[in-house]
């Protein structure tokens, strides 16, 4: 068979040769495939499983308003057109991307009149929803509020931060996750036996390989997978038996680069830093590693990464490795001049380093301990003999008297006040260099601590 027929009439086809419906040749194959009710629908079963709350609220009609937030791909779209066809509903799509406020009060004044006049409820679904600014989203609040819509949001980023607060808090909000290889190598298949909206109108022999390469490099992405496999169908021509052979050198070059699942400003960007940071502070350079390759494959700034690492040396290394700080400055610097692709190698030394290494958040506790202190109690004034003596008038008010050089004393050391209050901050550990920090550290306290004590005490 011709290239050229896999789109042709039933006609135009040989005699047996199953045939796709003419309404769904202009569509892609994720468009086609959309599931029309719960039982078709793929993932997200901590939510739509049996017994689960949305499942049960959408089968009992008991929908409010809703938010979905997930990444692309995980079923908010269909998801919603299900609640309407469920509901009996009628079902209302604007954009945040290209609609506005004359848009969206059409839409809420056409449903006004339709609740008014016939009873009937509307399901205004907002795609994107994030992309509304206050203002906009403020219109939808006193129909939110009143019942005369029930509005679905959709939305790849946190509703916490970039949807209004009392929108958030008038909606259910429902996170979709990724789905899973196996949920996406059911839907790949189930795409490829249905002759009424997917493949199944054609002659298709696909390598179970091939369909789990599909699955796994499509990041969790339905609408990825499904239009990746239509791209292998109809771009690989036919054996002279009529059967067109995907193969995993098909599948791979029909996907080919995956896309991770990753935004710039987003869930993906702070959620995989967080566990970056978490990583080396845990001691494990595996893990570390691993969500470094997911940013450098990413495209994120070597810098952001970089000075997240320089924090990470000084708050959870510390002084148990006092070198660590220094070679993630080194790596900062070394970021900074060379870029990328050979940034990835100062990266990954800095970031083993670091997972390495011996661990101490004494530093860190320390300050904010001290800032607590300045924060929320009486400001200790600077003791006299501290004071700068060095201009002309000093002395006659007291400023540096009675000061004792340090390096005059034994051991570079004197015994002498210097905040004029019984403070304890700093708190050693026995990681590593700190071990030896706390032996002086100890010594030196118990010479200031003879100070305190009133004379005649021993």
């Amino acid at each position: 068979m011709a290239r050229d027929e896999l789109f042709g009439t039933p006609a135009e086809k040989p005699a047996g040769e199953k045939s796709a419906p003419d309404t769904f040749k202009s569509q892609p194959l994720a468009a086609r495939m959309r599931p029309r009710n719960l039982d078709e629908y793929s993932g997200q079963t901590h939510i739509l499983g049996a017994g689960q709350l949305l499942r049960r609220a959408i089968e009992a009609d008991r929908i409010q308003s809703l938010i979905f937030y997930g990444p692309p791909g995980t079923g908010k779209t269909s998801l919603a057109q299900i609640i309407a066809r469920q509901t009996k509903s009628k079902f209302e799509r604007l954009s945040g991307v290209e609609s506005n406020v004359a848009d969206m009060r059409r839409v809420l004044s056409a449903a006004a009149n339709r609740l008014e006049n016939i009873g009937a409820t509307t399901i205004l679904f907002i795609d994107e929803i994030h992309r509304f600014n206050k203002a906009q989203q403020d219109v939808l609040l006193p129909d939110v509020e009143s019942g005369v819509i029930r509005l679905i949001g959709a939305t790849t980023h946190n509703p916490f931060f970039f949807v209004n607060s009392p929108l958030v808090s008038r909606s259910q909000i429902f996170e979709l996750r990724p789905l899973t290889e196996d949920e996406l190598y059911a839907l790949v298949q189930r795409a490829l036996t249905d002759a009424e909206r997917g493949l199944g109108y054609l002659n298709i022999q696909a390598d179970e390989s091939a369909l789990h390469h599909l699955a796994r490099l499509s990041d969790g992405d339905a609408r990825k997978a499904l239009n990746s496999l239509e791209i292998a169908a109809l771009t690989t021509s036919p054996d002279q038996g009529g059967t067109i052979r995907i193969t995993l050198a098909v599948a791979e070059q029909s996907i080919q680069k995956k896309a991770v699942v990753y935004d710039g400003d987003g869930d993906a960007h702070y959620d995989t830093i967080s566990a970056f940071i978490k990583s080396m502070r845990g001691s494990d350079p595996d893990a570390a590693l691993y969500w470094l390759a997911k940013m450098i494959h990413a495209g994120e700034d070597p810098r952001f990464i970089a000075r997240r690492i320089v924090i990470c040396a000084a708050e959870d290394v510390g002084l148990a490795d006092p070198m660590a700080l220094v070679l993630a400055n080194a790596c900062l610097a070394a970021s900074e001049f060379v870029g990328w692709p050979e940034a990835r190698i100062p990266l990954a030394e800095a970031t083993i380093y670091i997972a390495t290494a011996n661990k101490s958040n004494s530093a860190y506790k320390a300050i904010d301990a001290a800032l607590e202190d300045v924060r929320s109690g009486r400001t200790i004034a600077v003791p006299e003999h501290l004071r700068d003596g060095s201009y002309a008038g000093a002395k006659k008010l007291g400023h540096g008297v009675g000061y004792e050089y340090a390096h005059d004393g034994k051991g570079h050391f004197v015994a002498q006040h210097y905040l004029g209050a019984d403070k304890k901050y700093y708190e050693p550990t026995e990681q590593g260099v700190e071990k030896k920090i706390k032996e002086r550290v100890e010594k030196w306290r118990a010479e200031f601590a003879r100070l305190r004590r009133p004379s005649g005490e021993s």
